[in-house]
C-alpha cells in the first residue's frame, strides 16, 4: 500500500516557476515508478513525466525542457520543478505510483495509487 500527498500548487504568472512535491508513504515506495499527470478543466488526464529506478526520467513533449522531476529517496518525496509556465499548464496535477512497462507509462490504467491532486493556475 502506498499513500501519496501532493503539495505546492498555486497561482503563478506566465513565465514563472513552481515546484510541486509528492510525499509517499509505504514500505515499497522505492520499487514503484512515480509519475505526474495533469487534468485541465473539461479535458482528459494527461501524462506529464515519470521517474523510475531513482534517476531515469521521461517527459511529455509539451513540457520537455521546462519541467524536471527529481526524487529524494531518503525522504520518500518526488518533485516536479516547473519553469517558464504558460497558461496551457493550468490544471490539477496528480502524482501516481505503479509498475508500468515503458510503452504503458503514459496510461492512467497503469497506476495503482493516486494522490488527491494540487491545483496549478497560470494567469496574469
Amino acid at each position: 500500500q502506498v499513500q501519496l500527498v501532493e503539495s505546492g500548487g498555486g497561482l503563478v504568472q506566465p513565465g514563472g516557476s513552481l515546484r510541486l512535491s509528492c510525499e509517499a508513504s509505504g514500505s515499497t515506495f522505492g520499487t514503484y515508478t512515480l509519475t505526474w499527470f495533469r487534468q485541465a478543466s473539461g479535458k482528459e488526464r494527461e501524462f506529464v513525466g515519470s521517474i523510475r529506478w531513482r534517476t531515469i526520467t521521461y517527459y511529455a513533449d509539451s513540457v520537455k525542457g521546462r519541467f524536471s522531476i527529481s526524487r529524494d529517496s531518503a525522504n520518500s518525496v518526488i518533485y516536479l520543478q516547473m519553469n517558464n509556465l504558460i497558461p496551457e499548464d493550468t490544471a490539477v496535477y496528480y502524482c501516481a505510483a505503479g509498475r508500468p512497462i515503458q510503452s504503458s507509462m503514459a496510461s492512467t490504467n497503469s497506476y495503482y495509487y493516486w494522490g488527491q491532486g494540487t491545483q496549478v493556475t497560470v494567469s496574469s
